[in-house]
């Protein structure tokens, strides 16, 4: 009986506590007011939003259903739609709020169409209530701005995170696709590319990407040749230039050079019909307006151009050049090619039945002839080739010096021996002409001695006088010495009348001697005996001396 009496009075108990709780959520809900609470929201586009949302209702209510609604102009006004009408998602909006007085709304993936107003509506078993204001929703987009878009290398750089809603507290920056770690930087030519910003843990909203153009001067500048490798003489080669630069060097951006000299300007340079005189290094030079640590003009690295062509310019030296037989001699063969020659090859002219033939006598660039002998006489050549070809060279006449003396001999002595004729003749001329003119010089003497003694005879007659400047012999050793006859103005009469002649001649002394030869001759004629005189005027075989002087 007294356990029974326990358990009726626990259950008494346990209805009284019910009864009292009940009627205390009773007192708890009718305690309350119809109110919907909210905030605007502000949302990146491609994010989600939750939109923070409380409501309240009055005492005895009890929630039956609740829905948000967006307000939406169609037909001509504005009306409020369910939001599970606006979209084909179940996941684009999601309720994340309860019965009891929790609203809240996430929104995900938000678009630009999910901008607008939104309301809240709750209904309870007794009434319904809809939030008198309401929620405003938002949408924004992340925008990157790069000042300056383009910059120099070596410029400054910022990058700038914007959108339509507050900045985001955790921005987050990329370069194609890379982490950056800085959005203020000294610009290189690797900063260059697309930058866009995003917000940390949502990677995947980001803004749309922005370039950055980096110029910088030109950089591993190179020359290239096509064909590549062994180019042959009267081919045709290509040189082309290319670099990495910013902005691109334009085609009169790039300069030729070979060896140092200024060749052609633009990217491409074309070697029709190649001589070997194109051989060569070349480079090229580059410019894009942007200087480099203050360079304007950057240069490629150089390229030999190597040019094969067969043997050319060949050539025969003969050493010594004059030699006698016995006389050690060398020929020597030179050539330009390239490859080198590889082969020398000596051949002598031999003449037979009228037709002339090669004979190879040697091989090597040097041709030695230790004894020269008659039979090394001849025409020589030498043939040289590499691997491009075979050229005959020049022939080379080699004779000993003996056998040119002999040849020459003959002409030396027939031109002496003509020179010395032509002197002869030419001697024996003039000595002819001196005698010839002596003639009539003597011709022209005798005839003016026969004037001058036929006027003297007409004037004065006088004995034993045959020329009027006459020395007359002394009758004694003590008589005075004759007086010459002449006088000024006889010396004046003759030259007026021999003025015809070509020459003047003036006869100084004119002395008459005996033919005795015991007549002392050097007795001075002054101290001759005046009887000599009677004698030597009456012999008729007397001598006359005289003593001829030209006038000019």
């Amino acid at each position: 009986m007294p356990l029974l009496a326990d358990i009726c009075l626990l259950i008494k108990r346990l209805k009284v506590f019910t009864f009292v709780t009940y009627f205390i959520l009773i007192l708890s809900v009718w305690s309350g007011d119809w109110s919907v609470t909210s905030e605007n929201q502000c949302a990146l586009k491609g994010t989600s939003v939750l939109i923070n949302c409380k409501y309240d209702y009055p005492l005895g209510h009890f929630i039956t259903s609740v829905s948000w609604f967006k307000k939406l102009y169609a037909s001509g006004k504005w009306r409020l739609f369910p939001l599970d009408k606006l979209t084909s998602s179940p996941d684009h909006f999601k309720y994340l709020g309860n019965y009891r007085g929790d609203c809240s709304l996430k929104v995900n993936d938000v678009q630009y169409a999910d901008e607008g107003a939104y309301y809240f509506r709750f209904t309870t078993t007794l009434n319904r209530w809809m939030s008198i204001k309401p929620t405003y929703l938002s949408v924004g987009e992340l925008t990157t701005v790069i000042e300056p878009s383009t910059v120099t290398e070596g410029g400054r750089v910022g990058l700038t995170c914007m959108s339509g809603c507050p900045e985001p507290k955790d921005i987050v920056w990329f370069r194609d696709g890379q982490p950056v770690s800085n959005p203020v930087f000294q610009a290189r030519s690797e900063d260059a590319g697309k930058y866009y910003c995003a917000v940390r843990g949502q990677e995947s909203v980001r803004s749309a990407p922005v370039a950055l153009n980096v110029q910088y001067a030109p950089r591993e500048v190179t020359l290239s040749v096509s064909p590549w490798g062994d180019i042959r003489s009267g081919g045709t080669a290509t040189l082309t230039c290319s670099s990495d630069a910013n902005p691109p060097v334009a085609h009169s951006g790039y300069s030729l050079y070979k060896d140092g000299q200024l060749i052609s300007s633009g990217q491409n340079y074309i070697i029709a019909d190649i001589l070997p005189s194109d051989r060569g290094w070349y480079y090229c030079q580059a410019w894009n307006n942007i200087s480099w640590r203050g360079i304007d003009l950057i240069n490629s690295t150089e390229v030999h151009l190597d040019v094969k062509y067969p043997p050319m310019n060949i050539s025969i030296s003969v050493d010594p050049q004059l030699f006698d037989e016995g006389s050690s001699v060398n020929l020597t063969c030179s050539s330009v090619a390239n490859p080198a020659a590889d082969s020398y090859t000596w051949y002598k002219m031999v003449d037979s039945d009228a037709t002339s033939s090669m004979l190879q006598v040697g091989s090597g660039q040097l041709l030695s002839l230790p004894s020269v002998e008659e039979s090394h006489s001849g025409v020589y050549l030498c043939k040289v080739r590499n691997s491009l070809g075979e050229v005959n060279s020049t022939q080379v006449l080699l004779s000993m010096q003996r056998k040119e003396n002999e040849g020459q001999s003959l002409p030396v002595l027939a031109g002496i021996g003509v020179s010395l004729l032509v002197t002869l003749v030419v001697a024996l001329l003039l000595f002819r002409k001196k005698q010839k003119t002596s003639a009539d010089k003597k011709r022209v003497f005798d005839s003016r001695l026969i004037r001058t003694r036929s006027r003297s005879s007409a004037a004065e007659d006088p004995p034993d006088t045959i020329y009027a400047n006459i020395h007359l012999l002394p009758s004694s050793t003590h008589s005075v010495p004759p007086q010459v006859i002449s006088t000024a103005s006889q010396r004046s009469s003759h030259r007026d009348d021999t003025t015809s002649y070509e020459d003047e001649v003036t006869y100084s002394t004119v002395t008459i001697r005996p033919k005795d030869p015991s007549f002392p001759h050097h007795l001075n004629s002054n101290r001759l005996p005046q009887h000599s005189w009677s004698k030597a005027t009456e012999n008729n075989d007397s001598v006359i001396y005289a003593s001829v002087v030209k006038s000019s």
